[in-house]
């Protein structure tokens, strides 16, 4: 679905801005993603929104099909020496179109997670437009684990929104914002702490 696009470069751009005023100290704050810092996570999002079908199969032949390992070269790669040369390369990238071989719409799951594996530890909120969290959880939701979802994990439960007419899978309940289920699902156990009902714990 092209309309994803417009979406994307509206949550890069947004994200900018937020960047924008960091400090240093900020930039190495710990994100939410694993051992990243703040500006592991930038790097990161440069290096998929250059990714391209093809590009990708070479970069993970060099890392000797890692996917963890091909990541951590991709940030390596695209890190500036500064915030500031980082965040130019982030803007340089900002409209791109490209993609790896995966559905459109994980390109929205990048982008909002990572949005929020940077904003969250800093303490900036952001109202996400309801589409792009909506559409993201659903992507996680129906992906196996393999490849980067939690379609297994969310097997025994039921997820519901309480800001969204969104309703996945059957079982003990799960319900909170749906931001905050897309980002417990997603591996961020800090947001297990937004949700309630009888079926948290089997995310735990």
């Amino acid at each position: 679905m092209n309309d994803v696009w417009p979406i994307v470069h509206a949550e890069r751009a947004a994200l900018i801005d937020d960047l924008t005023d960091l400090t240093d100290d900020q930039w190495d704050h710990p994100s939410l993603c694993g051992d990243w810092t703040v500006h592991d996570v930038a790097a990161h999002l440069i290096n998929n929104a250059k990714t391209t079908r093809l590009g990708i199969v070479r970069n993970m032949a060099r890392a000797r099909f890692n996917f963890d390992r091909q990541n951590a070269q991709g940030v390596e790669r695209e890190r500036g020496a500064t915030p500031r040369q980082t965040l130019a390369r982030l803007q340089q990238v900002a409209t791109r179109t490209s993609t790896p071989p995966a559905p459109l719409d994980s390109r929205l799951v990048e982008e909002v997670v990572h949005g929020e594996d940077i904003r969250r530890p800093l303490g900036i909120n952001r109202i996400y437009p309801s589409e792009a969290v909506v559409r993201s959880l659903q992507y996680q939701a129906r992906t196996p684990v393999s490849l980067g979802g939690a379609k297994q994990l969310i097997a025994p439960v039921q997820l519901r929104a309480t800001d969204a007419d969104v309703s996945i899978g059957g079982g003990p309940e799960v319900c909170g914002p749906a931001l905050s289920l897309l980002m417990a699902i997603s591996g961020r156990k800090s947001a297990l702490g937004d949700l309630d009902g009888p079926g948290v714990s089997a995310l735990e």
